[in-house]
């Protein structure tokens, strides 16, 4: 699996010593951001208790980043992590997606996330 390398300075919007956030290269929607871990970390289990509790952080500062800064302003987000290469994993380097959601942006939203296996999905 191939990792991040180097970030177009274009495309970070905030980092710290743990974290990068950066505006994804192929975004689902208007203002698709990933919170990408600098260390070399794949998977959730391999992150320290200190990462754990900055990706909380970045979580909650990158929902209000999007809602107030976004035009138009997202309805909802999907927050979104794909462990391991079962899960859909492309990218060998732990990062959590923030996807912004726009009313109409999909005929029926309803499962968000349940929709990775569509013929399991519908529970209603």
């Amino acid at each position: 699996m191939k990792t991040f390398g180097n970030f177009d300075p274009r495309s970070i919007v905030a980092e710290d010593d743990l974290f990068t956030l950066i505006w994804d290269k192929y975004p689902v929607s208007p203002g698709h951001l990933l919170i990408v871990v600098k260390r070399p970390v794949a998977r959730f289990q391999e992150l320290t208790d200190n990462e754990r509790s900055r990706l909380m952080h970045w979580m909650a500062w990158s929902t209000d980043h999007l809602y107030s800064t976004l035009q138009p302003k997202p309805d909802g987000i999907n927050f979104g992590l794909n462990d391991g290469e079962a899960a859909g994993q492309t990218v060998g380097q732990l990062h959590f997606h923030m996807i912004p959601r726009y009313r109409g942006d999909a005929p029926d939203p309803r499962g968000g996330v349940r929709f990775v296996l569509p013929e399991r999905a519908r529970y209603w």
